[in-house]
């Protein structure tokens, strides 16, 4: 409904603002997307790629505490990352701060610094953030390997970096593709961080049309063209799911038969180094500036702004969860019993909203329950003598359901796998000793499924508390999660007050980051 929504807003909303969107917005908007999703996926690409190889194939010191720590990054939303880096590398901020005292300088006028607000200052945030999906999806496949296509490469004269260009990069190459078209998908999904750092994206100009300039058609209309980008991104992202399996299937190799390239001399310790870095930048840099200004107003924790954005949060975060993994639990199971291409369908289209961006699914879902609103208040009106107002447009609901539009092919996708780790025979076994289909299904397959469905939940969760782009736009008034709450502070230039629920949101990010690493130690060691 959200997508056909805004085809329909879109297609006969008039092209009065077409002009205008064309000559000014349009053309400097799609160059700016272009030009960051390609800056974010190649330093992504570049610090994923390398240190996934480092601790998958070589040894040096402090590989297994690094191999977590690279994980850390995903905690911090993209948002709270530019709020710190340009409190961090600000006029005022500790680095620049040392650079005058260092060199003697007095003013700005001394000396020159980069900015941190302009579009290579925002490669840098989203790609400090970001780059975990690629590290974690080549670091997968990096393992998977094993070492005996490096080691018949050896034996036929090739170096260690040889083999990495000429070998393994290319074995991993789709779960690399993967990685970058989760990177992608949520560098469009940023807003925060792109209008907090100056840089008018389409994501950005979709906000500013629509809400500044008051031109819904408009709004309407360039999130068709960032459709087009969606829909690009899937497809590239679902041909290197196939190949990836393709990949893994010829895979002989396995991980736990390997043997790691000792690295030495000055090797070992640039090759930690190097894995150091990132987390430093990426998580780091985010908790020294908010974590300090949370710690100068603990006082925050008990004003009743805090608390009440914290109830909206949970409330929000925990229905999504809800309904997000009943309607998963639903399609793996239909998937798991009747296999049909009308299930198969079903949960592709259940996976296409994780990759449409917030402002987009605002659009499509405010529109529809808008109008169902009034039409409702108009008929209750004209019959009963009753109002019932903005009952789904003006309340929490319209936020529940985008999340659970964007993040339902999250929850399907664990719970499938859930379902994947159960031998159908349990089905048949409990048939045979009489249970019908319901009751299998109660009493054998969801005691069975509790870690996978709760997992799912924690995860849905996690990530809804941390949503921006949509909630900000669907928000009703006087309706702030700690998202938005944190976007408030920072856009009045109170980043310091934005310190304690910007830590309240990292502690329940660093929940999935925690499990993903325990899960990849476990298993690959």
């Amino acid at each position: 409904m959200p997508a056909i929504a805004i085809v329909v807003i879109a297609a006969t909303g008039g092209t009065d603002n077409w002009p205008h969107l064309f000559s000014n917005v349009i053309p400097r908007a799609t160059l700016r997307t272009i030009t960051l999703l390609a800056g974010v996926a190649t330093i992504a690409a570049v610090v994923g790629v390398v240190t996934a190889w480092l601790v998958a194939s070589c040894e040096f010191p402090g590989r297994r505490v690094l191999s977590g720590l690279l994980v850390l990054p995903l905690a911090i939303p993209a948002y709270l990352g530019a709020y710190a880096f340009a409190e961090f590398f600000s006029f005022t901020g500790p680095i620049q701060s040392a650079y005058r005292a260092l060199f003697g300088f007095q003013t700005s006028r001394d000396y020159w610094f980069p900015e941190v607000r302009t579009t290579g200052g925002a490669m840098l945030v989203l790609s400090s953030v970001l780059y975990p999906y690629v590290y974690l999806s080549a670091r997968s496949m990096f393992l998977m390997q094993g070492r005996a296509a490096a080691d018949v490469a050896r034996t036929l004269g090739a170096g260690p970096l040889k083999v990495f260009a000429r070998i393994q990069i290319p074995m991993a190459r789709p779960a690399i593709m993967v990685g970058l078209t989760l990177v992608a998908m949520e560098t469009l999904n940023d807003i925060g961080a792109v209008e907090y750092l100056g840089v008018q994206t389409l994501t950005f100009s979709i906000f500013d049309t629509w809400l500044n300039r008051g031109s819904l058609a408009g709004a309407a209309q360039i999130a068709c063209i960032m459709l087009v980008f969606v829909i690009c991104l899937m497809m590239v992202e679902r041909a290197a799911r196939r190949r990836q399996r393709f990949a893994s299937q010829k895979t002989t190799a396995a991980v736990h038969d390997s043997v790691r390239l000792k690295l030495a001399g000055w090797k070992r310790w640039a090759a930690s180094l190097a894995c150091l870095l990132p987390p430093v930048i990426g998580f780091a840099i985010p908790v020294f500036v908010l974590g300090g200004y949370a710690l100068r107003r603990l006082e925050q924790f008990a004003s009743s702004r805090l608390l009440s954005a914290l109830w909206h949060s949970v409330l929000v975060s925990g229905s999504t969860a809800i309904i997000a993994v009943l309607l998963a639990f639903l399609l793996a199971y239909a998937a798991r019993t009747t296999r049909s291409r009308l299930n198969a369908a079903a949960g592709r289209f259940a996976s296409f909203g994780y990759g449409v961006p917030g402002t987009v699914l605002a659009i499509g879902v405010l529109i529809p329950l808008a109008n169902f609103d009034n039409a409702l208040d108009a008929f209750l009106r004209a019959n009963f003598g009753i109002s019932t107002g903005l009952l789904l447009s003006g309340t929490g609901f319209a936020i529940i359901y985008a999340c659970t539009v964007r993040f339902l092919t999250m929850a399907e996708g664990t719970i499938d796998a859930g379902f994947h780790k159960l031998s159908p025979h349990l089905d048949m076994a409990a048939r045979t000793l009489g249970r019908t289909s319901s009751q299998t299904l109660w009493s054998v397959l969801v005691p069975m499924m509790r870690p996978a469905t709760l997992t799912a939940a924690l995860l849905v969760f996690i990530e809804s508390m941390k949503e921006l782009s949509a909630t900000i736009m669907l928000r009703p008034f006087n309706f702030n999660t700690l998202a938005t709450l944190v976007y408030e502070d920072a856009s009045r230039a109170k980043v310091e007050d934005a310190g304690v629920p910007a830590m309240i949101i990292v502690a329940v990010g660093l929940i999935p980051v925690f499990l993903v690493s325990r899960s990849l130690d476990k298993a690959n060691g």
